[in-house]
Formats: structure tokens, sequence, C-alpha cells
């Protein structure tokens, strides 16, 4: 039993369920005519309908700035995660086990590749190009997940990213499949389908260590240890500190709450853990029959400012390696856009 086979609401399965789910609101929303401002209409009042109707802002329609900056933000650092979260696993493709793990685990950076590049071009409909989005990240005005200035210093880590930090992502992006912006919501419904497989193959990787060796067991375990607090630190801080959580969640761009979506993370891994014979390192986490979740301790939110600021264990690693690797691709990006510059020439001269 595998971390998709488990089967209730707050399962990856089930998560899985209502990704198809909202693909099939997608499509029925947009049957349905939702009409148009007309002339004189007040384009703020129109906004408000739509969302109100749970149909879909597209990127010709008018949109308060705040809307157009607060996605610009979120999905750029979301497509910055991506691609600098390909780091952590990518210096594990030539030491994985066997033939086969190496094969996976290239397979799987390379998604994330593929995430980044829908990411991107969902933010460039909102009016801001990649190239701008590159140069907000490199310059350190744009930030991405906290999770990936950790070190993976085990295999075991392989797996525990994807069990945790692609599970955490799961139930933090399957309600984004339902986001109030068209583009976004459309991107969303092939990463979370992705991802999902990315959960499995890390839950599989600790199923196999912890029913080994004793010595695999306890790398497991190990890896489990040092995973678990920073995967609860990726939703945010608590709701009374979260800064954009309330009006996103108004514009219908969230959809849950920080705590909200922690709370159903943990409760979808306890059952995962025991299947596994790992431990949650939580001595607190216990079942609370009236609120019928798991009462469990919060991350250090201190810490996870400290990393967001800058002062995590491989911030700096990271970031030195992606301006490197943007340094060294230049001539790749040059030879593209004189490519297209030549094919969009001989167009014009043969029209």
């Amino acid at each position: 039993m595998y971390g998709n086979d488990f089967s209730g609401e707050d399962a990856p399965g089930g998560l899985l369920g209502e990704v198809e789910a909202a693909e099939a609101a997608l499509r029925a929303a947009a049957e349905r005519d939702r009409g148009a401002a007309g002339p004189g209409e007040d384009l703020a009042a129109y906004f408000a309908q739509v969302i109100d109707a749970d149909q879909k802002i597209e990127p010709r329609d008018w949109m308060p700035e705040a809307y157009r900056r607060t996605l610009i933000r979120q999905i750029a650092q979301h497509a910055h995660s991506e691609i600098i979260g390909m780091q952590p696993e990518g210096n594990w493709i030539s030491r994985a086990p066997s033939l086969k793990r190496k094969a996976i685990l290239l397979a799987k950076v390379q998604d994330e590749a593929g995430h980044g590049l829908y990411l991107y071009a969902a933010a460039e409909t909102l009016g801001i190009s990649r190239d701008e989005l590159v140069d907000l990240l490199l310059n350190g005005r744009q930030k991405y997940s906290s999770i990936f200035n950790y070190p993976t210093l085990t295999w075991a880590d392989v797996g525990a990213i994807g069990w945790l930090v692609d599970g955490a992502a799961i139930v933090n992006q399957v309600p984004l499949c339902r986001c109030s912006y068209g583009p976004y919501a459309r991107a969303m419904i092939r990463v979370c389908k992705e991802e999902s497989f990315h959960q499995r193959q890390g839950y599989e990787i600790l199923h196999v260590l912890a029913h080994g060796t004793p010595a695999q067991k306890a790398m497991a375990q190990d890896a489990l240890d040092r995973w678990w607090y920073p995967s609860l630190a990726m939703f945010g801080p608590p709701d009374g500190d979260s800064t954009h959580s309330a009006q996103s969640m108004a514009w219908k761009i969230k959809r849950f709450s920080n705590d909200e979506l922690r709370q159903r993370f943990v409760d979808m891994c306890v059952g995962q853990a025991e299947v596994l014979g790992l431990t949650i390192p939580d001595p607190d986490l216990r079942w609370n029959d009236e609120r019928q979740a798991y009462d469990f301790t919060q991350p250090d939110y201190a810490e996870l400012m400290q990393v967001i600021s800058g002062n995590g264990p491989c911030n700096r690693e990271r970031m030195a390696h992606r301006r490197h690797a943007h340094t060294e691709g230049a001539w790749v990006r040059e030879a593209a856009a004189a490519y297209a510059a030549k094919q969009k020439n001989k167009e014009k001269v043969a029209a």
C-alpha cells in the first residue's frame, strides 16, 4: 500500500478526485454564458459578480490592480519553487541506488522543470515577462518555498521530499485547481496530477527502506524526523499572522486558510506513517475526538521567518547555483532567440 492507495477524503486518492471534479467544473464554467460588462457598466461590480458566480477571470478581463499583483506574486513564487526545487533532488540523480531509481528521479526532476514552465506561462498572461520574473528571483526581490533551503543528506531524504514535501504541495495546490484566475487554475490541473506520482514515488522509497534492514529503517526515520516540521511550515504562517490569506480567499484565489490546509495534511499523514512503520516526531500528536482531527505541535515559525529571510541552511547555495546556471545558459537563450527571429523573418519574406 503506497501513498496514493489510501482511501478516504483526505488521502491523496481523494485529493485526486477533487482535481477531477475541479477539471469538470472548469469545463462546465467554460460552457456557461457569463455575459459581458455592458457599456457604462461598473467594471469593479462586474468583476465581483464573476467571482461570486464562481466563474473565471481571464487575461483580457478587467481586474483590480491588487488582484493582478497578488496573482503575479503567488504564481511567480510557485514557479520559482518548482525550478529551485529541482536542486535538492537533482544532486541525487547520479547517486541513486539503481538504474531504475536514477531514471525515475530524472523523470521527476524533469517534471518539476515543466511545472515551472506552465506557471511562468500563466504569470505572463498577467502582463509580466518571464525574463522579468527570473530577474526578480535572482535579485532576491521574489521568494520561493522555504522547504527547498534544507539539505538532502541521504537517499531517504529523496523519499521524504516525495512523501512529505510533494504531499504538502498536493494538499495546498488541489484547491488552486478552483482558483478564480483561469490560466492558473488550468495549469494546476496538470501540475497536481503529476505531483501525485511524485508523492507516490517518495512514499514507495520510504516504504522499501522502512521494511528493509534496521539501518535502512533508521535512515528513513531520520529523514522523517528532519523533514516533518519544515513540511508543516510549507503552508505558511498561522492564519492570524498571514498577510495575504484573507484577501486571497475573498477573491477566491485561495479556498482554504493556511491552518486548515496544515490540519488536513497532518490528518492525512498519520495513517500513512503507521503503514510505513515510522513515527512522526511529535510526542503531543494525538486524536481529538471533539474536533475529529489530530492535535499536533506547530512548526517553529521563527525558524520559518529566518529561512524566508535568507538565513536557512542552503539559501545561499541554492541561489548561487541558480545564478550560475542562468549565466551559463545565456548562450542557449541567445541562440533560441536568434533562431526565432530568423524563422519570423523567413515567414515575413515568404508572405
